[in-house]
């Protein structure tokens, strides 16, 4: 069976968090707790297309606005 997370062939959506991180998720799933919908119902490779272009800095949004550097110790 292929993981829905890998599927070529199936459609996705873009979300994304608070920390303004992003995810990709199969279009037939829920959306999980916390994560609001950017781009709905795309091929992977749009999507794939859409966080590289948007998700530019990899740190959470907390460090980020605090001016404060993340070195992965939880802020």
């Amino acid at each position: 069976m292929t993981n829905p997370f890998d599927d070529p062939d199936a459609l996705y959506r873009v979300l994304r968090n608070a920390e303004g991180r992003y995810s990709l998720w199969p279009s037939f799933a829920d959306l999980p707790p916390g994560w609001d919908l950017v781009l709905a119902d795309r091929p992977r490779q749009e999507c794939v297309d859409f966080v590289e272009e948007h998700w530019t800095d990899l740190r959470p949004a907390g460090p980020v606005a605090s001016g404060r550097p993340n070195h992965g110790t939880g802020g």
